[in-house]
């Protein structure tokens, strides 16, 4: 496999890089040349690594001396490369990096046939939020850099190649003719964790095509369950569209990934990953494909700088997909989905109350001093920020005068990386009529203060349903996420509702979930296998982690947690693995 990729040079950097990066992974090769890599010295350059091995750095054409700092235990370790002649304002430097990266790279899922749903070809998926980048190739691992780029990958033919880019077609390579060449090229800036490279095989995967703008990729067992699942993909684009401006990505696919990806989705511009646990049957659990549509404006267009200002792309997202959600199914159902999403985030402060003074990864804006954002992850800063936004909405003039200071805040800061401070600015700027109002604001509590924001409940709006029978599956959802929140139902009354409503035959992996913690909680033997068995036939950490910590706290199924966890650990995305490990006290 031979990958080439050239990020163009943009105007406003001073200088330009090419790095020809070497990766060899179980005997394949991936060539990657990056243009206008961002120099911040004319004598040297320090970039991010985790686990790389280099060999040998040239500077346009000359060898160049490098060395390693010290190891940290996340960040990795830093490379600093000394150029051998000082360079001038202007003037453009190629550099060239021969490395190898780790097999067990952080970044990189390599799945082997078992581990897919044909079962005949190995897959191969990467995941670089929040900084796994280094884990792949030296780099600035920021989203505060952002660059253009094009690429070429040379696969066998039985393989397809896709990345977070337009496709620009493929053709018989010409230096092998048992391999492929696959073209693409992202045209508008983008952060590095969102330049993603997918290996599948082609015999085995299928895609259809769901809008105009729409292809959905799946291996063949899937495809048509996914076509179905996402078909709204197109009306939940111009609704976007109509909400916060053009899309400029020109593409939208959406590709479904094998089980242990860890997360709901991943907003790759162009190509959208999704896990499999969205595949409910009755498209109910795609306000998913809507959160990662919406990121297309708030996470990939405008971008938070650093990741203590993660709520600027997660809050923002979680806004506008619920303001689609109510431009397709009504109004009331985006209230309801805002008080789902405030039921969420009790729930997360109340499993951080031990250290939430000592270590306050409930605010808003966190401080991840010697943190790593992959531990300090939650849903504090989609659902804190969500209500803060709700909040402002009430407190403003209401949706549709607040909408228009999204859509000029996304113009604003469109192809920009911006920390708080400017969103705030902003805010003051286009309603500064409403000074007065907005000074009311407890803005330090909303941003510095752990535990649940300065609001009541009733400032997020409210919905009130009957009974269990008729619910559709949001109510339901709802209806457990509020049992969760209460303590431990008498095991008489968890056995009775599976006999009465039979939950251990629903397929909807929201509500599977909540039902299975529900039972794990009231000490339910019967449900110890079906909550194992959930926590690992996929991997999306928001199901996977909370089911192994419950079974880790009953007595019954402890040490059974952490034998079968320790069972799947090698299967597991390696994100997955280390946080699991923590929770069960199997660091390694």
């Amino acid at each position: 496999m031979r990958c080439l990729i050239h990020l163009p040079l943009r105007e406003e950097n001073p200088f330009s890089f090419r790095e020809t990066l070497c990766l060899r992974f179980h005997g394949a090769a991936i060539i990657i040349t990056l243009f206008n890599w961002y120099a911040i010295c004319s004598l040297s350059q320090v970039l991010d690594t985790r686990d790389v091995q280099v060999f040998k750095v040239t500077v346009n054409g000359q060898d160049a001396q490098f060395a390693f700092g010290e190891k940290h235990s996340f960040k990795g370790t830093p490379l600093e490369i000394t150029f051998p002649n000082e360079l001038r304002r202007g003037q453009e430097a190629i550099v060239e990096i021969s490395f190898e990266s780790s097999p067990q790279s952080s970044a990189l899922q390599w799945l082997t046939p078992e581990q897919t749903s044909g079962k005949k070809h190995p897959f191969l998926f990467s995941q670089c939020q929040a900084t796994h980048c280094r884990a792949i190739f030296p780099c600035q691992d920021t989203p505060a850099v952002k660059l253009t780029y094009y690429a070429e990958i040379s696969v066998p033919k039985e393989l397809v190649a896709l990345m977070s880019a337009n496709r620009d077609g493929d053709a018989p390579d010409p230096e092998d003719s048992a391999h492929r060449v696959y073209r693409f090229s992202q045209n508008f800036p983008i952060e590095l964790l969102l330049v993603c490279t997918v290996l599948l095989a082609f015999i085995f995967t299928f895609n259809r095509k769901i809008g105009p703008r729409t292809l959905v990729w799946a291996e063949k067992e899937l495809v048509d369950k996914s076509a179905y699942e996402f078909s709204e993909a197109e009306a939940m684009l111009k609704a976007a569209e109509d909400l916060a401006g053009p899309y400029v990505w020109g593409q939208y696919d959406l590709l479904v990934l094998p089980p242990s990806f860890p997360y709901g989705g991943m907003e790759n511009p162009c190509l959208t990953f999704v896990t499999p646990t969205l595949l409910a049957g009755d498209q109910s659990l795609s306000n998913v494909i809507a959160h990662e549509i919406s990121h297309s404006w708030t996470g990939n267009l405008v971008t938070n700088k650093t990741w203590e200002h993660f709520w600027l792309n997660e809050g923002h997202t979680v806004y506008l997909e619920r303001r689609i959600g109510g431009r397709l199914f009504g109004e009331q159902f985006r209230h309801f989905q805002a008080l789902g999403g405030w039921r969420e985030l009790q729930n997360t402060v109340k499993s951080f109350k031990v250290t939430v003074h000592k270590n306050p990864v409930t605010n808003l804006v966190i401080n991840l001093d010697e943190v790593d954002p992959d531990v300090a992850y939650s849903s504090v800063p989609y659902e804190k920020g969500f209500a803060l936004l709700f909040y402002l909405e009430q407190l403003l003039g209401g949706p549709d005068i607040f909408i228009g200071f999204l859509k000029a805040y996304v113009l604003q800061f469109a192809y920009k990386s911006i920390v708080t401070e400017d969103w705030k600015k902003f805010l003051y700027s286009y309603f500064k009529d409403k000074v007065d109002i907005l000074d009311k604001v407890d803005w330090n509590s909303w941003f510095h203060a752990p535990g649940m924001p300065p609001a009541k409940e009733s400032d997020l709006g409210s919905f009130s349903s009957a009974d269990l029978k008729g619910m559709s599956s949001h109510q339901l959802i709802e209806f457990l996420a509020l049992l969760l929140l209460e303590p431990p139902l008498p095991l008489s009354h968890v056995q009775r509702m599976q006999e009465v409503y039979d939950f251990n035959a629903i397929h909807n992996s929201e509500i599977r979930f909540r039902w299975l913690r529900l039972c794990i909680r009231s000490k339910w033997e019967e449900a110890i296998p079906l909550a194992l068995k959930m926590a690992t036939d996929q991997g999306r950490m928001k199901f996977t982690r909370p089911l192994f910590r419950d079974l880790y706290s009953f007595d019954k199924s402890r040490d059974l947690a952490v034998k079968t966890f320790l069972e799947h650990r090698a299967s597991m995305h390696p994100v997955t693995s280390m946080l699991v490990g923590k929770d069960l006290k199997q660091d390694q």
